[in-house]
This record gives C-alpha cells, sequence and structure tokens, in this order.
C-alpha cells in the first residue's frame, strides 16, 4: 500500500512538472538588433541613471551623486566632452549657480522646447528648474512636509515619490504623484513652451519665400491667360491684334468683315 501511494505521489509530481514545462512564457527573440556602449561612466566615476535629449546635446542625471550633465549629441566614441550642468556633487537642498545648486537623489526630470530642465526633486518634495544656464530654482512644492495640497509655489505639496513628464500639447509637466495616487499638472509660462529664436526665424523665412513664389506664379499665369478671358457678354474676347487684322481691307477694299457678309448671302 505505501508502495502504490509512493508511486502515485511521484506520478503526480512528474505531471505537475510537465505542466508547468508545457505552459510556460514563450519567448521570441527578433534578430537586426545591437548593443553597443556610447559612454562609460567609470571612467569619470559618473552613474548614469537617466538621460533625456535636448536639441543638440544628451541631459545626463547621476541621481547617486546629485549632479546632471550633458553630453554632446550625436556621442563620439573617439573623445566624449562632459559638462557639468548643475549639482555640487553634495546631497541637499539648495538652489542657485551650477556648482552651488543641491538635490538630494532626484531619479526623474524632464526638458522642456527650450532646453529648460524641470526636476522630480522627490526626497525634497518639491519641483525644481535648471535653466540653459544651469542656474537652479524651485517652481513649485514645500521641503518642509509632503501632502497632496493644490496651488501655487509653497502651497502645493507632494508626496515623497513622484515623477515628472513634459507635455508641449498643452504646455505644461504632468506629475505622477505615486505616494497620493494622483496624477497632477503643472501649468508653465508660454515662453518655456516656444521653440527657440532661430526656428522662428528660419519659419518666418520660409512662409515669406513661399508666399513671394506664389504671387509671382499667379502674376505669369494671369499675364499668360489674359487674351482668353471671357467677358461678361458670354463670347470670347478676341485679342486686339486679332481685330486690327479684321479691320484691315483685302486686295478689292472689303474689310474682312464686308467679305465675310457677302460670302454669306452667295451660299444662303
Amino acid at each position: 500500500m505505501a508502495s502504490q501511494l509512493s508511486l502515485l505521489i511521484l506520478m503526480l509530481f512528474l505531471f505537475n512538472l510537465a505542466s508547468i514545462h508545457v505552459t510556460g512564457d514563450q519567448i521570441m527573440l527578433e534578430d537586426g538588433y545591437m548593443v553597443s556602449t556610447v559612454f562609460d561612466g567609470h571612467k569619470l566615476n559618473i552613474n548614469p541613471y537617466a538621460v533625456q535629449l535636448r536639441s543638440s546635446d544628451l541631459v545626463v542625471l547621476d541621481s547617486s551623486h546629485s549632479v546632471f550633465y550633458t553630453l554632446p549629441f550625436p556621442i563620439s566614441q573617439d573623445s566624449v566632452m562632459v559638462n557639468r550642468l548643475s549639482g555640487e556633487g553634495k546631497n541637499g537642498y539648495t538652489d542657485g549657480e551650477p556648482g552651488l545648486a543641491r538635490f538630494n537623489k532626484p531619479k526623474s526630470f524632464a526638458v522642456d522646447l527650450r532646453g529648460n530642465v524641470y526636476v522630480a526633486d522627490q526626497l525634497n518634495h518639491v519641483v525644481r528648474k535648471i535653466s540653459n544656464s544651469g542656474v537652479t530654482s524651485t517652481i513649485v512644492g514645500n521641503s518642509s512636509r509632503t501632502g497632496r495640497q493644490d496651488g501655487p509655489g509653497e502651497t502645493a505639496t507632494f508626496s515623497g515619490d513622484f515623477e515628472v513628464l513634459f507635455v508641449p500639447q498643452i504646455c505644461a509637466l504632468l506629475i505622477s504623484d505615486h505616494g497620493n495616487q494622483l496624477l497632477r499638472q503643472i501649468d508653465l509660462k508660454p515662453e518655456d513652451c516656444a521653440f527657440g529664436p532661430q526656428s522662428v526665424l528660419g519659419a518666418v523665412k520660409f512662409w515669406v519665400l513661399g508666399l513671394a513664389l506664389s504671387c509671382l506664379l499667379g502674376i505669369v499665369i494671369g499675364i499668360a491667360t489674359r487674351p482668353y478671358v471671357v467677358p461678361h457678354t458670354g463670347r470670347f474676347q478676341t485679342p486686339s491684334s486679332q481685330q486690327d487684322m479684321e479691320a484691315l481691307p483685302n486686295q478689292s477694299g472689303e474689310s474682312s468683315t464686308d467679305e465675310l457678309l457677302r460670302r454669306q448671302k452667295r451660299i444662303s
């Protein structure tokens, strides 16, 4: 009896093992992709945690050291010029110049169309802004307390766990406030959502050039079709040169119109 029970248990074990093997997740490896290293942070003691693309460079966040760097884009493996955008390299909460600002191990940031960087400094419970020149300021939040209060400036409060996303279509930041289970919005200044001066100037030049070409094409078409404009009488307007030819008399002294009338009478 014991042997039969042992055999039954063994069969059940093998059946369960076979079921797990059969119903396992299917993995499909797609060909055509290659991984290559373009930046090695070990050489400069930089730990890339997050990266965002700006118009002409990359913004790299070293969360463990609370520093933001910029790298030229595209990245050249031969020589990489790394510049410090903001962060003293010590954890804390201080606004100001690039070498004086302190962050508290941020993990999420976003970049607007002007190249400004918005930092979800979650352990300081604030959202901060790094300008193109590297100057850091606080735009909303209160470092002394957490919460879920909406409002401007220090009135607004956040949890200790949130992320930030820039949405150009509405000129705003969306905040995924994990600790409060909320999705929140920060409206930005209109100038932060506009393209740079060079882009605007290029668009204006292109528009003016297109308008000039359209006008020139309209003039050429108007000159080419002018002799055949239909007047309000419903008949085609005869060119002036043709009218002059009809008015000239033939060898018998008759005009073209008189000769035409005489021929019509003969036919009738």
